[in-house]
């Protein structure tokens, strides 16, 4: 992990991803934006100031040495997922979705977060690759079945990597939210914890994970960071209110061999 504040940060995914698949999530230092959005907001949705953001993200194009312009979604806790290939619109930030997918090389996915969790996917031999936003309320209408259908391989040659997000000792929920994940899939009354009358701690790993499972998904690499207790590394919507967003990435270089 960088310690100089004024570098980029930058968690690389930890999961067996073919070479020319590359991914992971940021952290918030290394970019401009003052307090509460310190440093490196890449969010222009959360009233910092737009040109610090912009130069956020211009100086996280060049520190990852991006292929392309990354298609920045407007997410609203959905489902819908959308394809980023040489035929959409260039002009794309005002697309709304929870996620995207591409099977060309040099289209970058991205999602971002403040406590929610970042999904990213792609298949084992790395010519498709995906970013999905994950919430209470996206989970709640299934996205990550949504997510796997856009696979056109077996679900086992999937790899899915969940990136930072709250942990469950932060994260509780009321009824209608618990009964709302329990019809997605049978069991996922298992990653809640009841700590009072109509309130349980929600484990969102857990319950990614296990549905991914549930779907025959072949391999699960889970990221051990809570967006909430690390406040020196992310940004968290539910400690602080009003913060700035960190971007999971995914894209495939020009090495890869897809038609």
């Amino acid at each position: 992990m960088k310690n100089d504040p004024y570098e980029l940060g930058w968690l690389a995914a930890d999961w067996p991803a073919p070479a020319h698949i590359h991914a992971g999530t940021t952290l918030r230092s290394g970019g401009i934006s003052k307090p509460p959005y310190d440093q490196l907001n890449l969010g222009t949705h959360v009233n910092d100031e737009q040109s610090c953001v912009l130069t956020n993200r211009e100086r996280l194009a060049k520190e990852l040495k991006l292929p392309a312009e990354p298609v920045w979604l407007n997410q609203v806790h959905g489902n819908n997922i959308i394809q980023i290939d040489s035929q959409m619109d260039s002009e794309l930030t005002d697309k709304v979705a929870d996620g995207s997918y591409s099977k060309e090389a040099n289209k970058v996915c991205v999602v971002m977060t403040a406590d929610c969790l970042p999904l990213l996917l792609c298949d084992d031999e790395g010519t498709q690759v995906a970013a999905i936003h994950i919430g209470w309320q996206s989970f709640n209408k299934d996205i990550i079945t949504a997510a796997i259908e856009k696979f056109t391989c077996p679900n086992e040659k999937i790899l899915a990597w969940l990136g930072p997000c709250i942990s469950a000792d932060y994260y509780e929920i009321d009824a209608p939210v618990y009964n709302a994940a329990r019809k997605v899939f049978v069991g996922a009354e298992e990653c809640f914890t009841e700590t009072s009358v109509g309130h349980w701690l929600m484990d969102l790993k857990q319950l990614v994970s296990k549905q991914l499972t549930t779907l025959q998904v072949g391999h699960i690499s889970t990221s051990p960071y809570c967006t909430y207790s690390e406040q020196t590394r992310f940004f968290s919507h539910r400690r602080n209110g009003t913060t700035g967003r960190i971007a999971s990435l995914i894209w495939m270089d020009s090495q890869s061999s897809i038609n």
